[in-house]
């Protein structure tokens, strides 16, 4: 049934424009061009999860390289609809 629901959505939803101040922009790029060099521990449910939102992080750092641009003391970027609602879901 999520699916079913997140086929309606995406065919609604097209990309979210989000300004970010220019710390944040910059940390999700960071976060993009990190390089892993070392095996992770063994995983937790709570390593997942930490892991899942480093992925989010790293992605919204590629947009971000790609087509973001910078606005005054920020960047603005198109984010789609997944990446600006784990972004928000972060809040919690």
């Amino acid at each position: 049934m999520l699916a079913a629901i997140g086929a309606c959505v995406a065919a609604q939803a097209g990309p979210i424009t989000v300004h970010l101040p220019g710390p944040l922009a910059e940390a999700a790029v960071a976060a993009w061009n990190r390089e892993e060099t070392t095996e992770p521990p063994q995983e937790t449910p709570d390593r997942h999860a930490l892991r899942d939102a480093a992925a989010e992080l790293a992605l919204i750092g590629l947009a971000i390289e790609e087509r973001g641009r910078r606005e005054g003391e920020g960047v603005t970027v198109e984010l789609d609809v997944a990446s600006a609602g784990a972004a928000a879901r972060a809040v919690r």
